[in-house]
């Protein structure tokens, strides 16, 4: 299923329409109706398109009034790229390491672990800042066993030995691809999904 995610995200993009859909969002907000008329098709056409576009997380849409209005979901398109890349080449570069960015990054995680935990493993607060956010969510993801499917009362009781806000982390996990949701059954992603702190300013 977590492979299925990758496909999924080049089928979505192996369309003509809908790739024109992402091209003319890439410049801002749209609603149907001026999608259907940019693309000389029918308002029905643009809804059948967004729908699979939303599938695979690569718009958001919102309603007002009467119109639907669709945005593009960069961070997510960049997620599924690099994701794409991960998979393919996490093999080609074992070994090569580098040395001062590995300590770098440890010095990083470490600090935002220090300064966000508590001595018994508490959590004191969800970070505001994405990249300290994700470092968080990458901590306590790490915790859930690979392969496990989880109902969203577990998940919950999990989260909630970490912070009382389970409803906002579990939401987290999802849109930053720590893992998947199926009929209120959660799992892991593998680690090449996940969205990745380190790639962050």
């Amino acid at each position: 299923m977590q492979l299925n995610k990758v496909v999924n995200f080049h089928k979505a993009l192996a369309d003509a329409t809908r790739l024109k859909m992402l091209i003319l969002l890439a410049e801002g907000e749209r609603n149907g109706q001026e999608l259907a008329e940019k693309l000389g098709v029918t308002p029905a056409t643009v809804t059948f398109h967004a729908a699979k576009l939303r599938e695979a997380a690569l718009i958001n849409e919102r309603r007002d009034k009467n119109a639907i209005y669709f945005k593009l979901d960069d961070y997510f398109m960049k997620s599924y790229f690099a994701a794409s890349e991960a998979l393919i080449n996490r093999g080609a570069n074992k070994g090569e390491t580098n040395r001062m960015n590995d300590e770098e990054f440890g010095r990083t995680r470490d600090n935002v672990l220090k300064n966000f935990f508590a001595a018994d493993g508490k959590l004191k607060s969800i970070p505001a800042q994405l990249k300290k956010k994700l470092i968080v969510l990458e901590h306590i993801a790490a915790r859930l066993e690979i392969g496990r499917r989880y109902s969203e009362k577990e998940l919950n009781e999990f989260i909630k030995t970490y912070h009382e806000d389970f409803a906002t982390i579990r939401r987290e996990f999802i849109m930053h691809q720590f893992m998947y949701r199926e009929r209120e059954v959660y799992e892991l992603n593998p680690r090449e999904l996940w969205a990745r702190w380190e790639q962050l300013s």
